[in-house]
């Protein structure tokens, strides 16, 4: 066998590695796992009953169209009109995924070169690092400091090169919650433009925004042409498992991300597809009153892990509450903390830490994730109250 690493280290990176160990200690321990933000309850259930339909009447359960079904496709397009003023042709400006992550791995390996450097906000949803190190460039953080966790557009502009070809937006932001103004948007907006950059803009959670309003950077002036878009089902409509996400931009920006897509998974999800385009087209009731019931969810894991002695760090948007231990356990840091507390109270949470380049700036950060039955949450804090 060739000595050759079998991995590219590049590639290893510490999120997913502790997703899977803290999901572990939570079936060792018998933990409340709030550390992977999936739901513990299902979407609509009229949604769910529209995939069994299609499942039985046998829509999607051969090959779908490589872009997507048409229905789907056209839905995507609605939503971004009705919701944001912004006008995509279905048959050429939109691209359906497996879910967001497929989107940004296309996204990165179409419209990188080896040698490129991917400006992102830091600290990052996992699969940054490993896409784009996959299309061979080089990633630059712009990290996000506490409290507030707003960008230093300062810095953001001192980090511009040569060799600068994307900047990777993520608002609602995950692991932090922020959610990006108009203002800073505006101002990240002109600075793609001044230096011809793409930006590919990481907009799962659009819907899950509790303060401020969501504002997509591609209806700003300028930047339709130079903007790809990844949006998802499975936040909003809670059904993470069925991996339904979408791309909308330009036709030249999508057909570039659909000709690497089509060498990934090529095509997933056919039923589901149909069951989401049904889904965006439900009223603005159920987007209302998602957005209520998570917010407060929020309040009460907000208001558990305050009594628990955390330093909570409201977040706008996600369903991600960010932590700070340094006053409940003073010289610890969170991944030694998070790997501890199943044993301790019966509570999983993963560290932030392995969300930045260098661990030292989340160091004493922990995230909980709140999209849990609020009898859930009332346990989990009631055993953190034990720290």
């Amino acid at each position: 066998m060739s000595a050759r690493p079998l991995l590219n280290r590049r590639l290893d990176g510490m999120g997913t590695t502790i997703f899977a160990e803290m999901s572990a200690l939570a079936v060792r321990t018998g933990s409340i796992n709030l550390g992977q933000g999936f739901p513990d309850i299902d979407g609509p259930s009229e949604i769910a009953e529209a995939a069994a339909r299609a499942v039985v009447e046998g829509r999607g359960n051969q090959y779908p169209p490589g872009p997507g079904i048409p229905e789907l496709r056209t839905a995507v397009a609605e939503h971004q009109q009705r919701f944001y003023g912004l006008d995509h042709d279905p048959d050429t400006e939109v691209l359906v995924t497996a879910g967001a992550t497929e989107a940004i791995a296309a996204a990165m390996l179409a419209l990188l070169e080896p040698g490129d450097e991917v400006i992102a906000l830091e600290p990052f949803y996992d699969s940054y690092a490993a896409c784009i190190a996959m299309a061979g460039a080089r990633r630059v953080p712009l990290t996000l400091h506490a409290p507030d966790f707003r960008p230093d557009l300062d810095r953001l502009r001192s980090l511009i090169t040569p060799r600068t070809r994307i900047l990777l937006l993520n608002s609602p932001h995950n692991p932090t919650g922020t959610v990006l103004d108009k203002a800073e948007l505006s101002a990240i907006a002109a600075l793609a433009v001044e230096h011809d950059l793409l930006v590919v803009s990481d907009e799962v959670y659009e819907h899950l925004v509790f303060a401020g309003s969501h504002h997509p950077i591609a209806a700003l002036p300028g930047m339709r042409e130079r903007t790809v878009t990844i949006s998802s089902a499975g936040k909003t409509f809670s059904f993470t498992g069925w991996k339904v996400g979408w791309v909308t931009g330009s036709r030249e920006l999508v057909t570039a991300v659909r000709t690497a897509k089509q060498f990934l998974t090529y095509v997933a999800s056919g039923p589901f597809q149909y069951a989401v385009a049904e889904a965006l087209a439900l009223p603005g009731t159920y987007y209302e009153a998602f957005r209520t019931d998570l917010q407060a969810k929020r309040d009460l894991l907000a208001t558990g892990l305050r009594d628990a002695g955390f330093t909570v760090y409201e977040p706008q948007g996600t369903y991600f509450i960010t932590t700070d231990i340094a006053r409940l356990a003073p010289g610890v840091d969170a991944l030694t903390f998070c790997r501890t507390l199943p044993e301790k109270c019966g509570v999983v949470a993963v560290p932030n830490s392995v969300f930045y380049d260098h661990p030292e700036a989340g160091r004493t950060q922990v995230r909980f994730a709140f999209c849990k039955r609020p009898d859930v949450l009332t346990e989990a804090a009631e055993r953190l109250q034990r720290l």
